[in-house]
């Protein structure tokens, strides 16, 4: 069976960062790259016409930037992945791009290496974030997490599908070793992340390690 190409818009004000980026993905013939924009305004109203798989979005943007940009996309009825590319590896861009749904985030100069990496992850499922990313995001989870106990809040099955997610299975994955529907696990996850105040993958699975439901690799 033919596997159509992963569909990608590239959003950087920079014009040499997009061509980068342009030039890693054609290099391989999985990736479609659908178009490039400098602006958040112009990649909304193809996104709003297109159907794209995965977001490549700068944060720093004139105009509408990266973080209203994903939480714009976030609210359609079925949305890309997103994958922040930025230089700002601070924990207030990350807590940002998070809350605002961000599926990964790669810092730039780490781009050459695992871009291909992430975009794969992403379309599988999984979360992909770089290591000073992760790094931020566990403090996070500890200053958010402090004082309560939100895993009492969950239930067995809520338990199950968190433990394999922080496993980096995916939602097919998961389904299949659950005997249940990807909806159902889609829905599992939806309530794991209300429940916690977590919005991502990445997170649930730094929740996951802090609560000892899985080991570090």
């Amino acid at each position: 069976m033919v596997t159509r190409p992963t569909r990608v818009l590239l959003v950087d004000d920079h014009t040499l960062v997009r061509a980068g980026v342009r030039k890693i993905l054609e290099s391989h013939a999985r990736f479609d790259v659908v178009g490039e924009m400098a602006e958040g305004a112009d990649a909304l109203r193809l996104l709003e016409t297109s159907a794209v798989d995965v977001l490549v979005l700068d944060l720093t943007m004139p105009g509408m930037d990266g973080f209203e940009l994903m939480a714009r996309v976030k609210s359609m009825p079925t949305p890309p992945r997103v994958l922040v590319l930025s230089m700002h590896a601070g924990s207030e861009h990350v807590a940002r791009a998070v809350r605002e749904g961000a599926d990964g985030y790669l810092l730039k100069d780490s781009a050459v290496q695992e871009l291909v990496a992430g975009i794969d992850a992403l379309m599988a499922g999984r979360s992909y974030f770089s290591a000073a990313v992760q790094e931020q995001l566990s403090h996070l989870v500890r200053a958010g997490s402090a004082n309560a106990r939100p895993l009492d809040r969950l239930t067995e099955r809520e338990r199950d599908i968190l433990k394999w997610v922080a496993r980096g299975l995916s939602t097919k994955e998961i389904a299949a070793r659950l005997d249940i529907s990807p909806r159902t696990v889609d829905t599992h996850r939806a309530n794991l992340m209300r429940k916690l105040g977590l919005r991502s993958v990445a997170l649930l699975t730094q929740f996951a390690l802090r609560e000892g439901l899985v080991e570090a690799p």
